[in-house]
């Protein structure tokens, strides 16, 4: 396990500051692309552990990140609850049957009997064991369990959640139903994660805009204090990483029982320094279309250890790396965050 990442998510002194980049292997990686094509789609290649093994270290070999995040997606969840997954292409993850009521959600499988179907992404942490260097982490993650319910509600990507927000006022003893069972899932899903080898857990709420900030805390929030709350108690040593997208108006109301902080990029580091950097590691939060010109990447890799001094920051993106992103641009940042670090 590499002892500088998990130091750094602990706050402890390391010889440099960590690197890792928001997403998986993804389309940026033309080594990635080869293996989706023997997978014939993304939810085969989810499915595969020996090739979702694979396309998780490629960032880890021919990028160099201090970290590798787990190749899988935050749907397998819902899926393996029982609700049927395509991703369809143009449109992205559709489910054939959103949840519109109470028996739709007592259809669904729960707590162990769920997590326990998701035997393929334990198989594939346990193969990148195997094969991952001594001296690099491996990320596991969940989506947090309002991002999931959004999908589940609404059926597929949205821009406008208007489903989701009918049931969040009008029938929110619903909702709240619904959250609830999906975290009973993902607090075993995720233990299950740990035991098969992960060393650190990322929480994303990729949808956390969606919610205003004085709900913010009641349909997300509490819930991913309470994975978090649940792992802590039975494996205290694995660093657990916040991600809310998206809620810099919430930030003065942040809490829980975890250790680092993901801050995205329209979150002023600053500011989140401010606010949360007494309490909480702060990771990010470089704008990932900087990736673009290696100018720009460098400039805000230099303010960004500017504002931290160096201090309780592990270097990432706000968000996901993009699919047009230079290979060479993507190491590009790698090597700078770890020059100014040495620093």
């Amino acid at each position: 396990m590499s002892k500088i990442f998990v130091d750094a998510c602990f706050g402890k002194e390391t010889p440099y500051t960590p690197v890792w980049m928001m997403r998986q292997a993804g389309r940026y990686l033309p080594e990635y692309m080869e293996v989706r094509k023997q997978a014939g789609n993304f939810l085969n290649l989810c499915h595969n552990p020996k090739l979702a093994a694979e396309v998780t270290l490629q960032p880890v070999d021919i990028v160099g990140v201090d970290a590798a995040i787990l190749f899988s997606d935050i749907l397998v969840v819902p899926n393996e609850m029982g609700m049927k997954l395509d991703f369809l292409t143009g449109e992205g993850p559709v489910f054939e049957k959103p949840i519109k009521n109470q028996a739709d959600l007592d259809a669904l499988l729960g707590g162990e009997e769920a997590a326990s179907k998701l035997t393929y992404v334990y198989d594939t942490i346990k193969l990148i064991k195997e094969q991952l260097a001594d001296d690099k982490a491996l990320i596991g993650f969940t989506g947090a369990p309002w991002t999931l319910a959004t999908y589940m509600i609404e059926g597929e990507g949205t821009k406008t959640y208007n489903i989701c927000k009918k049931m969040m006022y009008s029938n929110p003893e619903l909702l709240h139903r619904i959250l609830a069972k999906v975290t009973e899932v993902v607090k075993i899903y995720m233990e299950k994660q740990i035991e098969a080898g992960i060393d650190v857990v990322q929480i994303f709420d990729s949808w956390a805009a969606a919610i205003e900030p004085a709900k913010y805390d009641e349909f997300s929030w509490k819930y991913m204090v309470e994975i978090a709350d649940y792992l802590k108690a039975k494996y205290p040593h694995i660093p657990i990483i916040m991600f809310p997208k998206g809620i810099p108006a919430f930030l003065d109301k942040v809490y829980g029982n975890f250790d680092v902080f993901g801050v995205d990029w329209s979150t002023p580091m600053g500011y989140a320094k401010e606010k949360l950097g007494d309490r909480y590691v702060l990771q990010g939060n470089m704008e990932p279309c900087r990736l673009y010109s290696k100018e720009s990447t460098t400039e805000c890799v230099e303010a960004l250890q500017k504002i931290m001094g160096g201090k309780r920051h592990i270097f990432n993106l706000g968000h996901g790396i993009l699919p047009d992103v230079p290979v060479e641009n993507a190491k590009h940042f790698i090597t700078e965050c770890h020059r100014v670090s040495k620093k």
